[in-house]
């Protein structure tokens, strides 16, 4: 019994440590009719403190109010009303896929006129569409900013963004979207990064998994699932099977950089030929003393300034030539580039001459 335990550990082990590099299938592919829908509305934020629309500037403001009176039974026909309470704002949401008939969705709400802040206030019950212009949602509820403003005599201080803001769960489902997903007989699941290797995982980990061919790839992208080959009992069940499966993923080697941050991202796969790297730092230095130049007292003339310029350049010696090894990993490629001794800027300077100079195999994306 000692022996079967100490066997089952070492497999136990085994196991966990093959499965550390694994991904489900879920977080690699988009099913097929399996997606959300985005909605979008126009509405009224009310209850401002003076923060609001100014109606010169924005009539659109006072046109959504006078109807939103209207249809309470307030009649403001060829009133002047200027509240600075108010302010126009677009909503925006998902529509969660399978969403059913008063589900609660979070929603979006951003100013669209010159309201200063948000903080506080509420916004009026609006219709939310579709691409199709159908409703589906209603929102209403108070508005989450996400800033600060403090405003003095002289100063105004703006921490975040004071005119967007979120309301949880303030977005309630009207519509359903009409879709039979029990029709289903075959579904394809789209990858999020296109690669023939993880296809081809996928398939056979899908068909390992159910003990049968019920998966293809069809390219790059796409893997196809025979529902019926599954002898599941609904689409539904082959799915939540499916999904859950682990695989290690196939990765491009890349580079990102992203030069006005000094942020450099490589992956694991990315390899460096053995190349030699000189860098070096050129500084120009102009300084302007200006001389003004008077005439004597009491004597004709007229008071001049004469430029005076400095201009000088400095060259730093640089590190020479430093090697940077073949890299078999990417902690020897980075241990490599580190040797350089640069700032991040310099260093993606570095990289994109490695790139140009055909030494660096992998794609090189910029920001």
């Amino acid at each position: 019994m000692t022996l079967w335990r100490l066997l089952f550990c070492v497999l136990l082990a085994l196991t966990t440590q093959a499965a550390a590099g694994s991904v489900r299938i879920k977080d690699l592919v988009e099913f097929d009719g399996v997606r959300g829908n985005d909605l979008v509305g126009y509405g009224l934020v009310v209850g401002l403190n003076g923060t609001g629309d100014g109606i010169r500037n924005a009539p659109f403001t006072e046109d959504i109010m006078a109807s939103i009176l209207e249809r309470l039974g307030v009649n403001v026909t060829g009133e002047q009303f200027r509240p600075k309470n108010v302010a126009a704002v677009l909503v925006t949401a998902a529509l969660p896929p399978f969403s059913r008939a008063g589900a609660q969705i979070d929603v979006t709400v951003s100013a669209i006129g010159d309201a200063g802040s948000l903080m506080g206030g509420t916004l009026v019950m609006t219709p939310l569409n579709a691409a199709d212009g159908q409703i589906y949602a209603v929102a209403q509820g108070t508005v989450l900013a996400g800033g600060t403003v403090a405003e003095g005599d002289a100063a105004t201080v703006t921490q975040g963004v004071p005119t967007s803001g979120v309301i949880p769960a303030g977005g309630r489902v009207e519509r359903e979207i009409e879709f039979d997903f029990t029709q289903m007989t075959s579904i394809r699941l789209a990858l999020r990064t296109p690669d023939f290797t993880t296809a081809g995982r996928i398939e056979q980990a899908i068909n390992r998994d159910l003990r049968r061919n019920v998966a293809l790839m069809l390219d790059a992208g796409t893997v196809v699932i025979d529902i019926g080959a599954t002898r599941l009992q609904s689409p539904a069940h082959a799915i939540g099977r499916i999904e859950s499966i682990a695989i290690e993923p196939q990765r491009r080697a890349r580079v990102v950089v992203d030069p006005s941050s000094g942020t450099i991202v490589m992956g694991e796969d990315v390899r460096i030929s053995r190349v030699a790297v000189s860098q070096g730092n050129v500084t120009i230095r102009i300084e302007e003393a200006p001389l003004v130049v008077q005439p004597n007292p009491f004597a004709e003339g007229e008071t001049v300034v004469v430029p005076r310029s400095k201009v000088g350049i400095d060259e730093e010696p640089g590190i020479g030539l430093a090697e940077v090894p073949e890299g078999a990993s990417l902690s020897e490629v980075v241990q490599g580039l580190n040797a350089l001794g640069v700032s991040p800027r310099d260093m993606i300077d570095i990289l994109k001459s490695i790139k140009a100079a055909g030494a660096l195999h992998a794609e090189f994306i910029v920001r």
